[in-house]
Formats: structure tokens, C-alpha cells, sequence
């Protein structure tokens, strides 16, 4: 395997890895002195195992030596544009989860704490799902990057990331009373577009 692709992997590693430990980083510090919470439903289970089960195989992606399912026997420019797209989803998704700060909350969980109030600055002037966002750009990056069909599987991830931005903002109307009004001034996923 060329250093290149070497490099890229290593990169692209490091990328996820960075992503996952300040989610959990932050988690911590902002959640971990709550009361405990209530059991989770099977369902909820189910969510985190196949999160984890699907972050665990794109790490197994990246790791191996070869191309999974390649586009392209030639995939120099494909590389390229999957790494501006990863990089650019990578800081997107980190700038957001840094300026929502404790107003994140688990999406398997979806509650909504007192404490919460609506975020109107930064990335979420523009949009209010920057971090679904920036993951959708990671993957799509990742992906090109390993030169890889399995892109094809954000055509699945897609509506039910749409599905769960949707259920989000109902519960934020009911429970932050600036949220409906938030709505009408930014786009659900992309500035000026969607």
C-alpha cells in the first residue's frame, strides 16, 4: 500500500477517534453528575448496539489494508474530494458539539433538560442540525476516501437522520418557548438551501 493511502487511513483514523473522545469527553462533563436515569427501553438498546456495531466496521474499513467494494481503479481524485469532505464534516460537527456545550443532550435518549435553552449563535445561526451535518459529511468523506460503494449506504442514513432532526425540533417547540421562532429564521441542515 502506498504511504499516501497509508497517511490518508491514518488521518482518517484519528479523525474518528477524535470525534468519539470528545463526545464521550464532553458527555461526561456535562452529564455525568445527573441522577440516574431510567433503564433504557430495548429499543434504545438496539440504537446504541447498531451505532456501535456501524462505527466498529468503519473502523475495521479504515484499518484494512485494501479497498472495500472501490468506486474507482484510479480513485486519486475521488481521495481528495472524500478528504475535503471529511475534514470539513469533522469540523463542523466538533465546532457545533463545542458551542452546544451542556445543551446536548443523547440522541437515543432525546430529553430535554430545565437547564436547556435555545443555541442561536455560531453554526446554529444557519442551521439547526449542524452536527447531523458535519457526521453526514464525515461518513460521505470517509467513504470516498476508502474508495468505497458502501457511500451508497448515506442513501439509507439519510431519512432516518431526517426523521430523528424532525422528532428533535417537536420536542424543543414544546419545550423552549424561542425554539418555533428559531425555526423560521434557519434551515434544518444546510444554510440558505434545507
Amino acid at each position: 500500500m502506498a504511504t499516501e493511502i497509508i497517511l490518508l487511513k491514518i488521518y482518517l483514523l484519528a479523525g474518528l477517534v477524535f470525534h468519539k473522545v470528545l463526545w464521550e469527553t464532553m458527555k461526561r462533563r456535562h452529564h455525568g453528575k445527573q441522577p440516574a436515569a431510567a433503564p433504557l427501553t430495548p429499543m434504545t438498546r438496539l440504537v446504541k448496539l447498531v451505532k456501535l456495531l456501524i462505527l466498529a466496521a468503519i473502523i475495521m474499513q479504515t484499518i484494512v489494508p485494501m479497498d472495500i467494494l472501490p468506486i474507482s481503479t484510479d480513485p486519486a481524485v475521488l481521495r481528495l474530494t472524500g478528504l475535503a469532505f471529511f475534514t470539513l464534516g469533522l469540523l463542523t460537527a466538533v465546532a457545533a458539539r463545542i458551542q452546544l456545550g451542556s445543551n446536548w443532550s443523547d440522541i437515543e435518549e432525546g430529553k430535554i433538560a430545565d437547564r436547556h435553552a435555545v443555541i442561536s449563535s455560531g453554526i446554529y445561526r444557519y442551521i439547526r442540525h449542524p452536527i447531523y451535518t458535519g457526521d453526514l459529511l464525515l461518513l460521505l468523506g470517509l467513504e470516498l476516501c476508502l474508495n468505497s460503494w458502501l457511500v451508497l449506504g448515506l442513501v439509507l442514513l439519510v431519512p432516518v437522520v431526517a426523521r430523528q432532526a424532525i422528532k428533535e425540533e417537536q420536542k424543543l417547540v414544546n419545550a423552549l418557548p424561542d425554539y418555533a421562532d428559531y425555526i423560521r429564521r434557519t434551515k434544518r441542515f444546510m444554510p440558505f438551501l434545507v
